[in-house]
């Protein structure tokens, strides 16, 4: 009797011991798990510690903070080397427009003077070719400013409907001379954010090239109640997976012709910089490109 009872109180006392145990051992892995994605939200260098003096998780908690000084080495290499790319191609960029500029000053002498038709169709290839370069020269220059630079860091309260307005109508010459007539449906609800206004213009203005460039005719442009813009217009030979693409760095479609690939990367990062979000589908025949302010900043 007395031994069932002895080791009834061997057995209770070793379940409470693995009940510490296992309370303990919890308690401990709350700890990393909190602290790990405090250091990794966190530009710090303070380690992960735990209260815990249990070996195994002492182990874990050194092993985790080995990796997270590997972790944070790569990462401040990654953004030395990011920021020097930036400056390079800025700065790349900026040196290329004094000769390039020249270049189109020559050009434009050689076209007055008296030249062969043969002349006459290398000089307007040799002028188209130039002003590409130009054209991508200057958007490499606007990506990597708007890159290293918070845009939105001068803020004021924009009326999106009569920012949306002005863009259309500053493109009412090119659009009408693509042959192309947009159906307009902006609510009449007032829509009113705290944003960068210059920055808003940008993104329209990218998307209304785009339009220009790519359209197959028509352009569809709605801003509903809510504040979702929407721009759509049909594109011949443009699938899903080419549509999910067009915002990615100097990606253009085969067909484009005079494009860099940066107008849209462009009109995303500045919607980012805003707290907003910009998408693409392929549906219909038809390219649809939105704008969802809904996270930017009030």
């Amino acid at each position: 009797m007395f031994r069932l009872i002895g080791l009834c109180i061997l057995l209770s006392a070793a379940v409470i011991f693995l009940g510490v145990k296992i309370y303990l051992m919890k308690r401990s892995a709350g700890e990393i798990r909190e602290a790990f994605e405090d250091r990794l939200r966190t530009d710090t260098n303070t380690l992960i510690d735990i209260s815990s003096r249990d070996r195994e998780m002492r182990l874990l908690a050194d092993s985790i903070n080995k990796q997270l000084k590997i972790l944070r080495r790569e990462h401040l290499r990654f953004r030395q080397g990011d920021t020097e790319l930036k400056n390079a191609v800025t700065n790349i960029s900026h040196d290329l427009r004094t000769p390039l500029t020249a270049i189109c000053g020559y050009l434009d002498i050689l076209k007055r003077e008296e030249k062969s038709s043969e002349a006459e169709r290398c000089l307007d290839i040799i002028a188209d070719r130039t002003e590409l370069m130009k054209q991508l020269t200057e958007e490499l220059f606007r990506y990597s400013v708007i890159l290293s630079t918070d845009s939105s860091g001068e803020t004021e309260e924009v009326f999106v409907n009569q920012v949306l307005e002005e863009s259309i109508a500053g493109f009412y010459a090119a659009l009408s001379e693509r042959g192309i007539t947009p159906k307009i449906d902006i609510t009449g609800q007032k829509i009113v954010k705290t944003l960068n206004r210059a920055s808003l213009s940008r993104v329209f203005a990218n998307l209304l090239n785009n339009a220009v460039k790519y359209s197959g005719g028509d352009l569809e442009i709605t801003l509903s109640d809510s504040g979702v813009i929407t721009f759509a217009n049909s594109a011949e030979g443009l699938d899903s997976l080419q549509a999910e693409r067009l915002f990615d760095r100097f990606y253009t479609v085969e067909a484009a012709r005079n494009s860099t690939g940066l107008g849209l990367a462009i009109a995303r990062t500045l919607t980012e910089q805003m707290g907003g979000t910009i998408s693409a589908e392929y549906r219909d025949g038809k390219l649809i490109i939105k704008i969802d302010p809904m996270g930017i900043k009030l």
